[in-house]
């Protein structure tokens, strides 16, 4: 009798997309199905008394969206509003849309999940809670996963 060996079948990777883009000189990514649209065509009123982190609010279709300077609330050089500024529209948990302004939109990526590592240890402090880990991408370029929830908490 012989004995049959099972041909060894490997899984594909599992991957996850990421909207990409620069936060001062980070670059960032957030899982794209967080992403409700990215829009360059804005214009945003500011609101009297609102944190610093708040730029203001805009009108998006008819809809009063708040809009976040991400750089600025996770302690980078805060993002100018000029024509290579973005706005990324995502839900909050409440299912509040919220924009937020990033400094420039770059590519969407494909990640191996197993090659998203967890932040190092040093970005764990008051900052570190906005990343939710870091991947090394083909151009040998690391990018910092944003933890959206961080970033939309009050």
């Amino acid at each position: 009798m012989r004995n049959k060996i099972a041909p060894t079948v490997t899984q594909p990777d599992e991957l996850q997309q990421f909207s990409t883009f620069y936060l001062a000189e980070a670059l960032c990514g957030i899982d794209i199905g967080l992403i409700h649209e990215i829009t360059k065509d804005f214009r945003i009123t500011k609101v009297p008394l609102a944190p610093d982190h708040v730029v203001g609010i805009m009108n998006l279709r008819g809809q009063i969206v708040t809009v976040i300077n991400q750089s600025r609330k996770i302690g980078f050089t805060p993002t100018p509003l000029d024509g290579t500024s973005s706005i990324i529209i995502v839900a909050s948990k409440g299912g509040e849309q919220v924009g937020l302004l990033v400094d420039q939109i770059k590519d969407v990526i494909a990640v191996p999940k197993r090659q998203i590592a967890p932040s190092p240890s040093n970005v764990k402090g008051a900052q570190g809670k906005f990343f939710a880990g870091v991947v090394r991408i083909e151009d040998q370029e690391l990018m910092a996963v944003l933890n959206v929830d961080a970033v939309l908490a009050p």
